[in-house]
C-alpha cells in the first residue's frame, strides 16, 4: 500500500524544499486575494513549494467539543501539519475577516495546529480598507500562539484590472512585491530552525 503521508521532515524541523501553505481567505474564485497567492506561488524560488490550500468553502461549520473531525477538517490539519509556514490573504467581510477563514482558524484551536507555526499575511485592498480584516487575523492567531512574521506581512495591493488572461497578476511591480514574501518568510523559518540547534 502506497504511503499517503507528507514526507517526514528533513535536517533538523524544516523540509527540503521548505513548504509553504498559502490560504486564501476569500471563497471567490476570482478574487485578487486568491489571485495574489497564485501569483506567489507562481513566483516561488526552487527551494521553496508553496501550494494553496483549496478547501476553504467545503470546511463544515466549527463545533465546539465535536470529537470526530470531518474528513476535510482532518485533510486541513494535515495541510498544516505538513507546512513549514502559512502565508494568509483574506478580504474585508462586514468589518473583520470572513467568517469563512475565521472557520478555519477555529477548528485549529483545540489540536494546537498552528501554535508557533510560522504565519505571515498580505492584505491586497486598496490603501485605507481591510484593516479590520487585518486587525481581527492578528487577533486570532496571536489567540491559537502563531508565530507571526512580522517581516513577511504587509500591504501589497493588487487591483483586478491588474489581472491577466491566467489570472495572475501581470503589473511588474506589484508582481515585484509579492515575489519578496515568501523569501522573507523563509527566511524567518530557517533562522527560526538554526537557533534551535
Amino acid at each position: 500500500m502506497r504511503n499517503t503521508e507528507p514526507p517526514a521532515p528533513v535536517g533538523r524541523y524544516v523540509t527540503t524544499p521548505l513548504r509553504i501553505l498559502l490560504i486564501s481567505g476569500s471563497t471567490r474564485d476570482s478574487s485578487t486575494n486568491t489571485a495574489a497567492l497564485r501569483t506567489v506561488a507562481a513566483l516561488a524560488p526552487a527551494d521553496i513549494e508553496a501550494t494553496l490550500y483549496d478547501g476553504l468553502v467545503g470546511l463544515p461549520a466549527f463545533i465546539p467539543g465535536d470529537e470526530a473531525a470531518p474528513a476535510a477538517v482532518e485533510a486541513l490539519r494535515k495541510r498544516i501539519g505538513a507546512a513549514d509556514a502559512v502565508l494568509i490573504s483574506a478580504p474585508e467581510y462586514a468589518g473583520m475577516i470572513p467568517g469563512s477563514l475565521k472557520n478555519l482558524l477555529e477548528w485549529t484551536v483545540g489540536t494546537g495546529d498552528l501554535v508557533d507555526k510560522p504565519v505571515a499575511w498580505i492584505n491586497v485592498a486598496f490603501p485605507g480598507r481591510g484593516d479590520a480584516a487585518v486587525e481581527t487575523l492578528r487577533t486570532v492567531l496571536g489567540y491559537v500562539s502563531a508565530d507571526i512574521v512580522e517581516s513577511a506581512c504587509g500591504r501589497i495591493t493588487v487591483l483586478r484590472e491588474q489581472l491577466g488572461p491566467d489570472g495572475l497578476v501581470e503589473d511588474a511591480e506589484v508582481r515585484d512585491q509579492l515575489g519578496e514574501v515568501l523569501p522573507a518568510l523563509a527566511a524567518h523559518v530557517r533562522e527560526k530552525d538554526s537557533s534551535r540547534a
